[in-house]
């Protein structure tokens, strides 16, 4: 699930009022998990989900109570519907949800949040809730970097085992104090963040374009390269977390591509895609596919082994052609063939690190 966390530290002091909706625990089935979250203005969602539905329509409404009042408040919501009639919800569980009038108050939290996560490095956001004298709660925020060490503010203290719970596990936990339970508005929120896997689209072309659109919400980190600046640019990539303007091979080997990296090589001609592969051929990256047919992709082959640029068990790693075989002709097409295998790479990666595989 990709956090919406980075992408509100930049509105929060520029636009709004906001109000953030977070799902703090579940119980039976939920249209999302603990740690989603939704961004409200008075005029409706802004950014991410709760999951649709009635849930995310009571969420919204309390939400715009909160930007009236400036009261953050703690719910619950009974998903047990009886029927399909009348618009019960039917997904037979309950989830609590917390309503922060202000996110703009815990902007620093956010801003280094974000900063951690441009620079590959996780940790914990920290939300203390505690009941206020009207039933409303106050809500406090801090960010933990990885290796930060301890919680550095006390009035954020929570219980070490479920800190270390949360970062071991990367699973949101609830803390509770001696008193207070999720009832009553009295807990710690602790969700652990780490950076998203990375994306770097050499080629600014069509496809490239089109795979942008679709890796962001896929839950990837965009980086899109090339040395055309009409072509990278903002205007094109919207969506895009990074553009750099640059020759596409030049551009890849200023990175470290380790088992969090993804290169999809999608550029304007042969001669780019082939230097662009001599740039990461080598690397750790968990996936790298490049676009061609099977006669590019033959005589590429020849050359790479036949100049040493890579061993025959350094090229055959590389996905090409490119994408799962679904047959697709069009542009669009041929950018779900390549995220759906992003995404097949990935669940594999992510598996085999659970069943302690490397």
């Amino acid at each position: 699930m990709k956090s919406i966390y980075p992408a509100i530290a930049g509105r929060l002091d520029k636009e709004g009022p906001f109000a953030l909706a977070t799902l703090i625990e579940t119980g039976g089935s939920t249209p999302q998990v603990p740690g989603a979250s939704a961004l409200f203005s008075e005029r409706g969602l802004i950014l991410g989900t709760l999951g649709g539905g009635l849930l995310e329509a009571e969420a919204e409404s309390r939400a715009r109570a909160a930007l009236e009042t400036g009261l953050s408040v703690v719910f619950q919501f009974d998903l047990r519907g009886e029927g399909l009639e009348d618009e019960e919800p039917v997904c037979g569980g309950e989830a609590v949800i917390l309503v922060d009038a202000s996110p703009v108050s815990h902007l620093g939290a956010f801003l280094e949040l974000r900063d951690s996560l441009r620079s590959r490095r996780g940790g914990v956001l920290l939300t203390r809730v505690r009941p206020g004298p009207s039933g409303e709660v106050e809500v406090r925020r801090s960010w933990v970097e990885e290796g930060g060490g301890a919680v550095p503010d006390a009035g954020l203290s929570c219980r070490v085992e479920d800190l270390e719970t949360a970062r071991s596990e990367n699973r949101p936990v609830v803390s509770r104090p001696a008193s207070g339970t999720t009832a009553d508005g009295g807990f710690d929120f602790l969700e652990p963040l780490e950076p998203l896997p990375r994306l770097l689209i050499a080629g600014a072309g069509h496809i490239g374009q089109a795979l942008s659109r679709l890796a962001g919400p896929l839950g990837f980190e965009v980086t899109v390269i090339d040395d055309r600046a009409e072509f990278a640019s903002p205007a094109r990539f919207p969506d895009a977390d990074q553009l750099i303007v640059d020759k596409p091979g030049r551009a890849l080997r200023s990175f470290t591509a380790g088992r969090d990296t993804y290169i999809v090589i999608v550029t304007r001609g042969h001669r780019d895609d082939a230097d662009a592969l001599r740039a990461c051929v080598r690397s750790e990256a968990a996936y790298i596919g490049m676009i061609g047919s099977r006669s590019k992709v033959s005589l590429v082959r020849e050359r790479f082994l036949g100049e040493g640029w890579a061993s025959a068990a350094e090229f055959d790693r590389v996905h090409t052609p490119i994408g799962l075989p679904i047959g697709s002709i069009t542009v669009e097409e041929i950018a779900v063939s390549i995220a759906a295998e992003l995404v097949q790479v990935r669940s594999r990666l992510q598996r085999n690190l659970r069943l302690g595989e490397r």
